[in-house]
């Protein structure tokens, strides 16, 4: 509990406009992360680390700042909007928090414990092939062997250069921006918000304007806002559709990058909240977490908490189902840069065949 309530307090020093005055003696820290970083990415420019190609189009989907931007729901858009336009994808992710063994195919009988939490979500949401790797080349490398996907989407992988990539979004927190823009740790930036200049598009979740504007862009299209849309609340033990609690006091828990957005998002719906719980982003639930809580208190969670909770959920336990939102003209850009990347790769091959 209080290593929960330290690691709530440094957060809110990230997210203040200035680098606040407890983190000040880590940021030498700050300049040696900084330094590893921009060698390590030098490392691969001059071409001292190699980068590997896969034969399909490789969009990578990720964010300069650790914790939850929306990554998650903004992979999901995508899938339904390449299939919705003829395309078979697939999904490669890190597995963070699973214990492997790896590279791992993420089905029905898949464990979060083993594969983690996210790829278990995204597996079973958008019911495309999911295969997870701390290695994404190899994960990538198997996804392609089996001829199942045209298109590859890498999932938390803007500073994976290992695995070659064709398109780069980068997902933005509308709400809490880039922080006080300095790296770890005295701050929540893993790259220079410079990075974001050079990926095809950056997504701002929430899609606040003063945020988009102080990212400083290049292009003014290359800021995308995106925003959430409530599908409905499910119940947590078998995924039935239920009608939110209406005139009931709840407990909200959230164990995701920024909790505030998810507990502000109920309250938006008029549901009275009585108590709210956090949890460390990917935390691994068990029912002793909740056991002085009543079974005739209903609990409400976000989707990647309920994917833990489920084998011990109480009747009353429910999520709340989201879908991302872009602007058209993002859809049709997006479609276009996909297709060009499925053409280059295509003349790269015949190339090859003609040599």
């Amino acid at each position: 509990m209080q290593q929960r309530k330290q690691e709530k307090q440094i957060v809110r020093w990230w997210y203040q406009p200035k680098l606040a005055l407890p983190l000040w003696p880590l940021a030498p820290l700050s300049g040696l992360f900084t330094c590893i970083a921009a060698f390590r990415r030098g490392l691969y420019k001059i071409r001292l680390k190699r980068r590997t190609k896969v034969a399909i189009p490789v969009v990578v989907v990720g964010n300069v700042t650790v914790g939850g931007t929306g990554k998650t729901p903004t992979v999901m858009g995508l899938v339904r909007l390449l299939q919705a336009a003829g395309y078979r994808p697939g999904i490669v992710s890190r597995g963070y928090g699973g214990e492997g063994p790896f590279p791992q195919r993420v089905d029905h009988n898949s464990s979060p414990l083993q594969v983690g939490d996210e790829p278990k979500l995204l597996a079973e949401l958008t019911g495309v092939p999911v295969v997870v790797a701390p290695k994404r080349v190899t994960a990538a490398q198997l996804l392609e062997s089996t001829g199942e996907v045209d298109i590859i989407l890498a999932d938390d992988g803007l500073q994976h250069y290992a695995l070659d990539r064709d398109i780069e979004i980068a997902v933005v927190d509308g709400e809490r921006g880039l922080g006080n823009g300095w790296r770890l740790p005295v701050g929540p930036l893993r790259e220079s918000r410079r990075r974001l200049r050079t990926t095809n598009w950056v997504i701002v979740n929430g899609g606040q304007t003063a945020t988009i504007e102080g990212l400083k862009l290049k292009r003014a299209e290359q800021a995308v806002p995106m925003t959430l849309a409530a599908i409905g609340w499910r119940r947590v033990s078998d995924g039935a559709e239920i009608d939110v609690p209406d005139g009931e006091s709840v407990l909200a828990i959230a164990g995701i990058g920024n909790p505030e957005r998810f507990f502000n998002f109920v309250m938006e719906h008029g549901i009275d909240i009585q108590e709210t719980r956090v949890f460390s982003d990917h935390h691994a639930y068990s029912a002793q977490d909740f056991y002085d809580v009543s079974n005739e208190v209903p609990i409400l969670m976000t989707e990647k908490d309920a994917i833990k909770c489920r084998s011990f959920a109480r009747p009353h336990w429910y999520y709340l189902q989201v879908s991302a939102q872009f602007p058209d003209t993002f859809e049709e850009q997006f479609l276009r840069a996909v297709q060009q990347a499925s053409e280059k790769i295509s003349a790269t091959q015949q190339q090859g065949v003609n040599a």
